[in-house]
């Protein structure tokens, strides 16, 4: 794959993965032992006299961040394989059958692990 087609989509990525992270900060809190996880924040519902409704929307609220937090960090975790693909020299490559990804799909979603073919293979 030509270098500058590389360069653009390896910069598609990096924009992608600071986004993320800035994403999932805005509710959750880096986890200093594993890479690329983040733990969302658990509402303090200590020593606020709030009503057992709010208390149990803010848990409801929590839950709904913990599923956001889950796809947030799937999609970290691909962009940044697809970064590690790049500094490895086999990016752009399909994971089930080793043929080149297309380029437009590429620029479509950078992180793509498989080809057209093998991608609608999959979803029958």
């Amino acid at each position: 794959m030509d270098k500058k087609i590389i360069s653009e989509l390896k910069k598609k990525l990096e924009q992608e993965k600071v986004l993320l992270e800035k994403d999932l900060l805005q509710f959750a809190d880096k986890d200093k032992k594993i890479p690329d996880d983040y733990d969302t924040r658990f509402p303090d519902l200590g020593d606020r006299s709030s009503s057992p409704d709010e208390s149990a929307k803010e848990v409801e609220t929590y839950e709904n961040l913990l599923a956001i937090e889950h796809a947030l960090e799937l999609r970290l975790k691909e962009v940044n394989e697809s970064l590690e693909k790049i500094k490895e020299d086999n990016y752009g490559l399909c994971e089930v059958c080793k043929k080149k990804i297309e380029l437009n799909r590429l620029r479509a979603n950078p992180a793509a692990k498989t080809c057209l073919s093998c991608s609608n293979k999959k979803q029958i």
